[in-house]
């Protein structure tokens, strides 16, 4: 299995077009912090294509760093399809950039998710290329078209909202750009994974208000922060299998600063700050049998 960040920030990308914050002025600057676009992946298993999960407002930058599997083809996608984690803007309105496929686009998502969508981006998309729609239940592996893969959606205490764990040959990788609660039944998924690319939106909870941008808390938003008692970063420090990743970043996050306490905090608790370009590789199998 193999996966690329395509984007590690979180809705408006970093610096974020409107905002003069520390950290968004930092990557102006081109000094301490790195920009990021939007929260995507782009996954494959060990045999089939690749598959775009999450579609942002930047997918076409984001799709032009795969290779097409038909390079010979006039019209080549460089993904057999979309996987989408929740109707939310940001992870949705790329689908509209892939209305020129020459085919319809194979969407996987839950039922909640093809409602949300219905009127608006499916409308529109099935006036262009058709949208070929594929409803993923939680709990209930579904495998991908042409493809080693499986995924699996999982509650990540959101309405509307889920995390998808992928299966490849024994490899097992978690994805939650967004995460509401850290149950024990989030946290043994998390655990029994391999490598887990888990929200990072928030430091504090009450981030926004302290830069006077909002009075909605972390939680208001569908997110455990990571700092504090109850933190996720509290949490993901105490998993010992996997390789922890945090994604889906705001850019209000001091964690995107690279010489800031909280980066240093994240880095000694054992988890890693994503970027674009990002590359994972998980062989066909990480654990022993009947490990």
């Amino acid at each position: 299995m193999r996966v690329r960040v395509l984007g590690s920030a979180a809705g408006g990308g970093f610096p974020q077009w409107n905002c003069h914050c520390g950290t968004c002025q930092a990557a102006r600057d081109g000094v301490r912090a790195r920009p990021r676009m939007q929260s995507s992946l782009a996954i494959r298993g060990g045999e089939g294509p690749w598959f775009l999960v999450n579609a942002s407002p930047d997918a076409r930058q984001q799709l032009e760093t795969l290779a097409s599997n038909q390079a010979d083809a006039v019209r080549a996608p460089p993904v057999a399809g979309v996987l989408l984690t929740d109707a939310e803007i940001d992870h949705t309105a790329g689908l509209l950039l892939l209305r020129e496929s020459a085919t319809p686009i194979r969407v996987y998502g839950d039922a909640g998710v093809a409602l949300a969508l219905e009127d608006t981006l499916l409308r529109m998309l099935d006036r262009f290329c058709g949208v070929e729609w594929q409803t993923l239940q939680q709990g209930r592996a579904a495998s991908l078209a042409a493809s080693s893969l499986t995924v699996e959606p999982f509650d990540v205490g959101e309405e509307g909202a889920s995390g998808l764990v992928f299966r490849d040959g024994g490899s097992v990788l978690a994805y939650a750009p967004a995460l509401a609660r850290l149950d024990d039944a989030v946290l043994a998924t998390l655990g029994d994974s391999d490598v887990v690319l888990v929200d990072g939106t928030f430091w504090r909870g009450d981030e926004l208000a302290q830069l006077g941008i909002s009075t909605r808390t972390a939680n208001d938003m569908g997110h455990v922060p990571l700092s504090g008692a109850g933190g996720s970063l509290e949490a993901l420090a105490a998993l010992q299998r996997p390789r922890k990743v945090l994604v889906h970043i705001n850019n209000t996050n001091p964690i995107l600063l690279e010489d800031s306490p909280e980066r240093e905090a994240v880095v000694n608790a054992g988890v890693e700050v994503a970027y674009d370009g990002l590359e994972v590789d998980l062989p066909p199998s990480t654990v022993e049998p009947g490990a």
